[in-house]
């Protein structure tokens, strides 16, 4: 088979540096942010000239921590309870031929001169920190943007999907930064466990911001545990 070979122009830097917790669409959790960090031969403000007057960009990047040796057909995708089969083409699966990924973000600002190069930061990534970036696109909204889509069997569960509420104790909310708070709650919201786990006893893990965030899901609501930071 024929292959090509992509540069990795940037990487995406956010506070979730794990898989479990990263939202499953981008913009869902909007309190969220991630930074886009040019790779060295990239660190160029020139490539960024006329950025600043879009309000949204397309992000090209690479499931760095899902390839796959072979690809299947079909794939068993979270949200249908991974118990029901559909294309790998009708899905955003990261176990597909070539393990790419697609993100729409609000660009929340844009830094050309850093000790790191221009870097743009980002509202609600749903890229796990250090995802390799292949490419940057503006978003145009008289072409990216379809009122009359439908969102084949991805529409059902949309509208049926109820946000957790979240409950963040005082005591164990002292141990993150204020700034970081309200991300938190908006990343668990969106319900991190898989669809076919609801065990309200069940002990739930995941790494934000450099700490081990433990909560527990119970009729709609989650509750945080314990905070730690990362040693």
């Amino acid at each position: 088979m024929p292959t090509l070979i992509y540069n990795i122009v940037a990487r995406m830097h956010t506070d979730l540096v794990g898989k479990f917790g990263i939202p499953r669409q981008g913009g869902v959790a909007s309190a969220l942010r991630g930074r886009i960090v040019f790779e060295p031969p990239y660190r160029n403000a020139e490539a960024l000239r006329g950025l600043e007057d879009f309000t949204h960009l397309w992000v090209i990047w690479d499931f760095s921590e899902a390839h796959a040796e072979q690809w299947h057909p079909t794939v068993r995708p979270p949200r249908l309870g991974g118990n029901r089969r559909m294309g790998v083409w009708a899905t955003r699966s990261p176990f597909r031929p070539n393990s790419i990924g697609l993100s729409s973000l609000r660009i929340h600002a844009i830094h050309l001169h850093t000790p790191e190069g221009p870097v743009i930061e980002v509202e609600g990534p749903d890229l796990m920190d250090g995802t390799p970036i292949l490419d940057i696109k503006p978003y145009l909204p008289y072409a990216d943007s379809h009122p009359d889509a439908t969102g084949g069997f991805t529409q059902t569960l949309s509208s049926d999907e109820q946000l957790l509420r979240v409950e963040i104790p005082a005591e164990e909310a002292r141990h993150l930064p204020p700034e970081k708070l309200e991300a938190l709650r908006q990343v668990l919201a969106c319900d991190p466990r898989p669809r076919y786990q609801d065990d309200p006893e069940r002990l739930y893990g995941m790494t934000f911001a450099r700490r081990e965030v433990r909560f527990r899901v119970k009729d709609g609501l989650a509750t945080v545990v314990e905070i730690t930071v990362k040693k």
